[in-house]
């Protein structure tokens, strides 16, 4: 098997894969340290999720599309913008209007659905490069 410059793109999905799973622990492991420790009570008010758009949203951008580049399949980049359409309403509408509640259910749900766009977007990026570069 030939190795390929684009394989050195491999690791945009993984960093984006990673970042979505740190969000979903923060979303999930908050309030379980909430409620055992009541001192952690101040920190639940600070908001990580739009700061951590910052690097997920760009991230994402980028490793989707080199994916694109690479597979062409449209449903992909749709399933990219649908997680993270459900992340940005998580950090910005759904903090500020909606409560902590529906903050973590759009901030959860964009995360799976962005990591599961990263991994097929991984996935079709490995198997059309294989298809293309193999012997």
């Amino acid at each position: 098997m030939n190795q390929t410059p684009a394989k050195s793109t491999d690791w945009l999905d993984g960093a984006a894969i990673g970042l979505s799973s740190l969000c979903l622990l923060h979303c999930l492991a908050l309030p379980f340290f909430v409620g055992a420790l009541p001192m952690l009570m101040p920190f639940t008010e600070s908001h990580l999720h739009a700061q951590m758009l910052y690097f997920a949203a760009p991230l994402s951008v980028v490793a989707i599309g080199i994916g694109y580049a690479r597979h062409r399949n449209p449903r992909v980049v749709l399933a990219a913008i649908a997680g993270l359409c459900l992340l940005v309403v998580g950090a910005t509408v759904a903090h500020g209007n909606l409560g902590p509640v529906a903050d973590r259910l759009f901030t959860i749900s964009g995360s799976l659905v962005l990591a599961a766009a990263h991994l097929w977007n991984g996935l079709l990026s490995r198997r059309h490069r294989c298809v293309n570069f193999c012997d």
